[in-house]
């Protein structure tokens, strides 16, 4: 999207108050702009803004208030809500918010507008980069996201397993990176759980391959849930846990998110990035619970719930990842309700048994605003996943600790990369709320870019 910074001697200010400091504020302004903000009611409450008038008519500020330093819950994000409230314009922060980088990240953020299918004006609003933020590392990360909001608010009938191939495949060639694509009964030997999933739709099941950067580099393996929709298969979702299904590729559409901000930085490692793309479907050839599939790593899944179908095909992408020994290896999915039952949707679990990996990555998603919570890979709940006539099930009856089963499930098929990272996204806004309008959402990727930055600069 075209950069929302653009410098200016004339940008108008916009200045940063809250509960506390407005008195201050008011006292400093000018009779007339003093009178009009009495007159408006104007109290800075958290999200509050006025604009301000000028003699001539012009805009000679804007009000915008914050929470108090000292509040329980402060959202980093709010200025997000500018671009959507301010006049068409060129703006400058005046003063300090809470995190100016945060701040400056959250107005391009918030200049987002899905408009594929109608007219939805982006903001005519630019912002003048505020001293010390670095405009490129904010417009990289604003793409990535609006690439990946993209992708998920795009219709499963303009979004199926090709088109998020072609997808891949444009990102590829913008950066001069390797793209190959195996596609339907050819996933049937090498790849049977991505086969068995995508074999009941009329849209072929395939597999994505991306690889980037320098061989004698470092290796990091990016996998990503490319379920372009999910009915549920013969366990059918109910017309209500359909309604957004269109979503369950959001694990790739990050995972594209991911890989674009590290080939744009030109960070210093190898990248591979896999994405399994299916469509969960309903036919007569569709997979059946209790069935029995023998996985790419020769173990065999006994089908527990056809609605468990995203870790099915994470685990051969993970399983073919696995064979490499990366140093790190990532996977991003849109898996499980359970997790949104725990934590809900804007606070996404990680699991890792890595320490290390685990205190760089809650670090990062503080440092980014961009939250992550970890949950444990609990040894005693991995018998849950035995089953009496395969090696495991892939849906254990009794419906505890869904999340963690899920991730436990995963790492059965990782075994060689010096160290693993499992994110169970939502990958959606269900609300609109600054900078994150509501829809498809851009989760853990700029958390692990940052995680990425800081070790392979």
């Amino acid at each position: 999207m075209p950069s929302v910074f653009e410098t200016s001697p004339t940008a108008i200010p916009i200045t940063f108050v809250t509960k506390s400091s407005w008195d201050q504020v008011a006292e400093r302004l000018p009779a007339a702009q003093r009178q009009f903000a009495a007159a408006s009611a104007f109290t800075a409450k958290p999200g509050g803004y006025l604009v301000l008038p000028a003699p001539d008519g012009a805009i000679a500020q804007v009000l915008f208030g914050l929470e108090d330093e000292g509040a329980r819950s402060r959202d980093l994000f709010r200025p997000g809500a500018l671009p959507g409230l301010l006049p068409p314009g060129i703006y400058r922060f005046a003063n300090a918010p809470h995190d100016a980088r945060l701040a400056a990240l959250a107005f391009a953020l918030g200049s987002y507008r899905f408009a594929r299918y109608r007219k939805a004006d982006r903001p005519e609003v630019r912002l003048v980069p505020p001293d010390g933020v670095d405009a490129t590392e904010i417009n990289r990360m604003a793409d990535a996201a609006m690439l990946a909001r993209d992708l998920i608010n795009t219709p499963a009938n303009d979004m199926g397993p090709e088109e998020l191939a072609a997808a891949a495949q444009d990102l590829a060639a913008e950066f001069g990176a390797s793209f190959a694509c195996t596609i339907g009964d050819d996933l049937k030997t090498d790849f049977p759980l991505i086969h068995a999933v995508g074999m009941a739709s009329s849209r072929a099941p395939r597999l994505i391959d991306i690889g980037w950067g320098d061989p004698a580099h470092p290796k990091v393996t990016l996998v990503g849930k490319g379920v372009c929709f999910d009915t549920g298969g013969l366990d059918l979702k109910p017309s209500s846990g359909m309604l957004i299904m269109k979503k369950d590729m959001g694990g790739a559409a990050n995972v594209l998110a991911l890989a674009r901000m590290v080939m744009d930085a030109k960070l210093k490692l190898r990248l591979r990035v896999l994405i399994p793309a299916v469509e969960n479907a309903v036919a007569g050839n569709a997979f059946r619970p209790l069935d029995i599939f023998t996985s790419r790593k020769g173990i065999t899944v006994e089908i527990g719930n056809t609605d468990a179908e995203g870790r099915l095909v994470l685990a051969d992408a993970l399983a073919l990842a696995d064979e490499e020994k990366p140093d790190l290896l990532i996977d991003l999915g849109t898996l499980t309700g359970a997790a949104r039952v725990a934590l809900g949707p804007d606070l996404p679990p990680f699991y890792t048994n890595d320490e290390t990996l685990a205190a760089d990555v809650a670090r990062c998603a503080a440092k980014e605003n961009d939250s992550l919570w970890r949950m444990p890979l609990w040894p005693p709940y991995d018998a849950w996943l035995d089953s009496k006539t395969a090696t495991i099930t892939n849906a254990p009856s009794g419906g505890f600790a869904g999340s963690i089963i899920c991730a436990l499930f995963l790492q059965r098929f990782v075994e060689q990369a010096r160290s693993w990272l499992h994110v169970d996204i939502y990958g959606w806004t269900p609300s609109a709320k600054p900078a994150r309008p509501e829809g498809g959402e851009c989760q853990a990727a700029r958390a692990i870019y940052t995680l990425l930055s800081e070790r392979y600069a």
